[in-house]
């Protein structure tokens, strides 16, 4: 499953681009989607740089997997998550 968040519409509300991704985050952990794609733009890279500070958060960091840049657009990010299944695989024996 992928979550796509647009931040096109909210690119200069610092708050709201807090709380969208903090959301989309949050929806993505709930609804165990793999993959969440970000889409802040090319502009002048300010609110990449912001959506990269953001996921580099070390309470934000823990919840994912990776982060990707997107090499055919500079203008879209890719969070991806792993889940373990529901056998708690790799937890035998501990």
């Amino acid at each position: 499953m992928k979550i796509k968040l647009d931040l096109h519409d909210i690119f200069n509300k610092g708050t709201q681009i807090d709380k969208a991704l903090r959301d989309v985050i949050d929806e993505a952990i709930q609804k165990k989607a793999t993959l969440v794609e970000i889409i802040p733009g090319k502009g002048s890279g300010a609110l990449k740089k912001k959506v990269i500070r953001f996921l580099d958060q070390k309470e934000i960091k823990q919840l994912y997997h990776r982060v990707e840049k997107d090499g055919d657009n500079w203008g879209r990010l890719f969070v991806h998550f792993k889940f373990e299944s529901a056998q708690g695989k790799g937890r035998r024996g501990r």
